[in-house]
């Protein structure tokens, strides 16, 4: 099962989506569904702040 959900979750990956999308194996109804199924997670976001993270780089 857990092989499953990660090979579902790779379909979905940014960085591979569009093209998976462009040679159809997958629909733009399952990118739907899928985003539609992700939690809002707003409410733990941090903001960041600029000055330190220049400093880091």
């Amino acid at each position: 099962m857990k092989l499953r959900l990660a090979l579902e979750e790779k379909l979905m990956d940014a960085r591979l989506r569009d093209r998976l999308l462009a040679e159809g194996k997958i629909s733009k109804e399952e990118v739907k569904k899928y985003l539609d199924s992700l939690s809002d997670e707003t409410k733990n976001a941090v903001p960041l702040d600029h000055e330190e993270v220049k400093n880091i780089q």
